[in-house]
């Protein structure tokens, strides 16, 4: 097993053709790239005049723009010219940006990114196309934007936002590959690129997944086209590698013991480099979080400095978008709203492993069974509500089945609430209601959904690592916004004193959380957005003239 894992390692460069490969090699990428441009060109034509049609009829219905339009107007755009030896980076660029998401539909905080990015984009380029490479066949256009709309309030521009379906997704699911996981869907990522190139040739391709193997395939084709990467989490890090040993954490925890397990921390670590210099081949790189940009910097730093035709070096944080404006306009936080909220404690996270739902219910139950008194809610039953979307996959439908068992089993099922797939105002009123706010996942990346409990108020406990402890739940004016735990025994001791504070602690708490939010606002994350984007654009037109 161990000859097979560096076999296999070994065997990636061989199959991905990227910057490090002989000139011959990069020559016969560079091949394939002018094949796969010319063989859909068509296809790009027959999307441009659809644009075209699309906008033209748009135009003709909507006469007046909305306010929420009118609004985002006001985004001031980044400075023009500091991208490429200060050239312009083109305020009526036309171009078409691909972005590779292709779970797009999911509804997590990671498509928040991407909508608001897209949005973002047609703001200040309203005549660039978005192409979406998505492999969600079951959702047309129009209920893809409706969901947009629904779970997140944000609008886009229809005419200019288009999608792409792959028919190759599977090759990135973690069940295709059982063992190499890492690998194989990192494999996976470059047959699905390579789907995406056949159906179109963006002018500018950015991954906002974490699939950095399929941008350096697009390097690799089209040296011309300049990438982009917004990381939301490392598919390789150095706390993974050592939650592999004895009272590691996380899902891999303790796995490296044993031969099987030396064999499998051989092969993680040839995985990170090989990650690392997949990494330096990436033109504009961006974080969602001081976790994330660390860990990103010790992989791909050293090897982006060695690259001397890579213009931005830097390794940038922009926050992602969380809708703040929207939470706070929606959710009180005064003594009168105190009346309203109940012991209730809210947890929102997609019903994924990672997330550790089983943590929060074991550590609500026994919250619960010690029966606590809680003088600020005498006549309330406290409630755990779980509010998350269910992929398309008969796997996330299971776990939900799961943990629903599991709650039954720990006597606290009359106490659980399970919504799923939960639209935005039912959200909105659950953070109104709710006293406390719960993230249960281990090095959380960042932690929108901390984020929204902190912009309506809510107490967050969080657990003690990642973006949650680092970035989020921080100390404002000198003083706590929330709590930290690890094990279910200080979950359930964060829940406590959460819900035992003093009704004059308890609002300025909740003040303090509201003020630690406005850090993460659309605003914010729209302009840093645009600054990078600037980069990108100005790169696409600088090397368009040298075509």
């Amino acid at each position: 097993m161990a000859l097979l894992a560096i076999f296999l390692s070994l065997l990636v460069p061989a199959v991905i053709s990227v910057a490090f490969l002989p000139k011959t090699l990069c020559l016969l990428a560079e091949l394939v790239g002018h094949r796969l441009r010319r063989s859909s060109s068509t296809r790009r034509q027959l999307l441009l005049d659809r644009v075209a049609t699309e906008t033209k009829n748009f135009e003709t219905e909507h006469k007046q723009k909305s306010r929420e339009d009118d609004d985002w107007e006001n985004i001031a755009p980044s400075p023009v010219g500091s991208a490429v030896n200060g050239g312009t980076a083109g305020a009526d660029w036309k171009g078409i940006v691909g972005f590779f998401h292709p779970f797009c539909n999911a509804g997590g905080g990671g498509e928040r990114v991407l909508w608001a990015a897209i949005r973002a984009t047609q703001k200040r380029w309203p005549d660039a196309v978005c192409v979406v490479y998505t492999g969600d066949h079951d959702a047309h256009k129009d209920v893809i934007l409706k969901r947009v709309k629904d779970r997140f309030n944000i609008h886009l521009h229809p005419p200019t936002v288009h999608f792409l379906y792959l028919t190759t997704r599977n090759w990135v699911l973690a069940s295709t590959w059982p063992r190499f996981t890492l690998l194989g869907q990192s494999l996976g990522s470059i047959v699905l690129a390579y789907d995406a190139f056949s159906l179109l040739v963006p002018d500018i391709f950015i991954d906002t997944m974490g699939y950095a193997f399929a941008l350096a395939l697009s390097s690799s084709f089209f040296p011309d086209v300049p990438t982009g990467a917004y990381v939301h989490y490392p598919t390789i890090s150095t706390d993974m590698l050592d939650s592999l040993q004895a009272g590691g954490q996380g899902v891999n925890a303790g796995t490296g013991e044993g031969y099987r397990g030396v064999a499998k921390k051989k092969y993680w670590q040839l995985f990170a480099k090989l990650y690392s210099k997949v990494g330096s081949t990436i033109d504009v790189v961006m974080t969602n979080s001081t976790w994330t940009q660390s860990h990103i910097q010790s992989l791909w730093g050293s090897y982006r400095q060695q690259r001397s035709q890579l213009v931005n070096k830097d390794i940038t944080v922009v926050f992602p978008p969380v809708a703040v404006e929207d939470v706070t306009e929606a959710v009180e936080v005064s003594e009168a709203s105190e009346k309203k909220r109940g012991p209730y404690l809210l947890y929102i996270a997609q019903f994924r492993p990672e997330k550790n739902h089983q943590l929060i219910l074991e550590a609500f139950a026994s919250f619960i069974h010690s029966n606590p008194k809680l003088k600020a809610y005498p006549d309330q039953v406290p409630k755990l509500i779980l509010i998350g979307s269910v992929r398309g996959s008969h796997d996330d439908a299971k776990r939900v089945y799961k943990l629903r068992l599991l709650a039954h089993e720990l006597k606290i099922d009359d106490n659980t609430e399970f919504l799923c797939d939960a639209p935005w105002p039912l959200m909105l009123e659950w953070m109104a209601s709710a006293s406390v706010g719960v993230n249960g996942m281990w090095n959380e990346h960042f932690g929108i959904g901390v984020v929204e409990y902190q912009a309506a108020g809510l107490i967050s406990v969080v657990n003690d690592s990642g973006g949650p402890k680092l970035d989020i739940v921080v100390e404002v004016e000198g003083k706590p916004t929330g709590f930290h735990a690890t094990t279910a025994k200080e979950y359930a001791d964060g829940f406590y004193k959460a819900l035992t504070l003093s009704p004059q602690e308890t609002l300025a708490m909740r003040h303090r959380a509201r003020k630690s939010a406005e850090r993460f606002t659309d605003r914010g994350f729209s302009e840093k957005w645009l600054t990078n984007m600037e980069k990108l654009v100005a790169l696409q037109v600088d090397r368009a003239k040298k075509r």
